[in-house]
C-alpha cells in the first residue's frame, strides 16, 4: 500500500470570540493540544455581542469567520457563547457548504451540553450567561436532546462581562452583582445543584461565584471542556487533523486597539501576548 501524502498547504486552528473572553478557551486549548499553530481573533471593536440582535452577530461573526478563513485557517472555534448561540447553526448549515464544504466551524455550547448529564444528580442545572445567550435557550434546547430528563433553569447576567473587561472582577460592585444574580437563579429551583458558566468571560469571576453558592453547588467551566472535545473530534477526523500546522506558534488579531487589546489580554490567557491591529 502506498503511503498517503500529507498537503502540501498546513493550516493553523483559529479561534474567534467578540472580545477577550475566548482566551480562556484558547488557554486551554493550547494547554491540552500544544502542537498546533493558532490564530486568535478578537472583535473588540464591535464588542459586547451579548446585547445585539441575532440578525447582527449572525453578520459580525460570519465575517470574522471568514477573515479567519482568509488568514489559511481551515478549522474556527466559536470561543463565544452569544455568536455559537445566534449564528453558528446558521453558518455551519447554510454558509460552509458554499464557502468551502471541507472547512469546520465548531462552537463552545454542544461540548459543555454533551457531559452536563455527568455532573448532576438532581437533574436541575442552572446556566448563566449573557442576554444573548439566555434568549437563545440554546442551553435548554442542547440539553434537551442529550439530557431530556434534565431541568433548566438559566439567568442573564448583563453587568458580569462589563465587569470582566473593565478590571472591576475582584471589586466589591462585583460581589454586588454577582450575589444578586445568583439568588435570583437559585430561587428559580432549590434543587439546583450544577451551573454551566454559558459566557467565557465568567472564569475570572470564579472565586467570586463560588464565595456566593452553597458548597455543594458544582460549577463548569468551559475551557477544559472544549479543549478535550477538541482533541477527540481531530481524532475522529484525521482528514482535517492532518492539514493542521504544527509550529507552536501563536498569533494575535484584534479588531480595536493593540495596545489595549494587549494590556488587558494577559489576565485572560495568563500570560502577555503581542497581537496586531486588523479591520474587518
Amino acid at each position: 500500500m502506498v503511503p498517503r501524502k500529507k498537503p502540501s498547504v498546513q493550516s493553523p486552528i483559529g479561534v474567534f470570540d467578540s472580545g477577550y473572553g475566548g482566551l480562556t478557551v484558547l488557554r486551554e486549548i493550547v494547554k491540552e493540544l500544544p502542537q498546533y499553530d493558532y490564530i486568535y481573533l478578537g472583535d473588540n471593536a464591535r464588542a459586547p455581542y451579548g446585547t445585539r440582535s441575532f440578525e447582527t452577530v449572525y453578520i459580525y461573526t460570519l465575517e470574522c469567520i471568514r477573515q479567519l478563513f482568509g488568514m489559511g485557517c481551515r478549522l474556527v472555534i466559536v470561543a463565544c457563547n452569544t455568536a455559537s448561540a445566534k449564528a453558528l447553526r446558521t453558518i455551519q448549515q447554510v454558509d460552509l457548504p458554499q464557502i468551502d464544504p471541507g472547512k469546520r466551524v465548531l462552537g463552545v455550547i454542544r461540548p459543555t451540553t454533551e457531559i452536563v448529564g455527568e455532573y448532576s444528580k438532581t437533574g436541575h442545572v442552572g446556566v448563566l450567561g449573557t442576554n444573548g445567550t439566555v434568549a437563545s435557550c440554546s442551553y435548554p434546547i442542547e440539553i434537551e436532546r442529550f439530557f431530556p430528563g434534565i431541568k433548566v433553569y438559566q439567568e442573564a447576567c448583563p453587568l458580569w462581562v462589563p465587569l470582566v473587561e473593565n478590571r472591576e472582577f475582584n471589586s466589591p460592585g462585583a460581589d454586588y452583582f454577582i450575589k444578586k444574580n445568583l439568588q435570583s437563579l437559585l430561587k428559580k429551583s432549590n434543587k439546583i445543584d450544577t451551573i454551566i458558566l454559558g459566557c467565557t468571560h465568567y472564569p475570572l469571576l470564579l472565586k467570586k461565584i463560588r464565595k456566593h453558592l452553597p458548597p455543594h453547588i458544582r460549577l463548569i467551566s468551559q475551557g477544559e471542556i472544549v479543549a478535550r472535545s477538541l482533541s477527540a473530534y481531530l481524532k475522529r477526523h484525521p482528514e482535517l487533523e492532518e492539514r493542521l500546522s504544527r509550529k507552536k506558534s501563536l498569533r494575535f488579531y484584534t479588531t480595536d486597539s493593540a495596545y489595549n487589546f494587549d494590556r488587558a489580554a494577559g489576565v485572560f490567557f495568563g500570560k502577555k501576548v503581542r497581537s496586531s491591529h486588523i479591520t474587518i
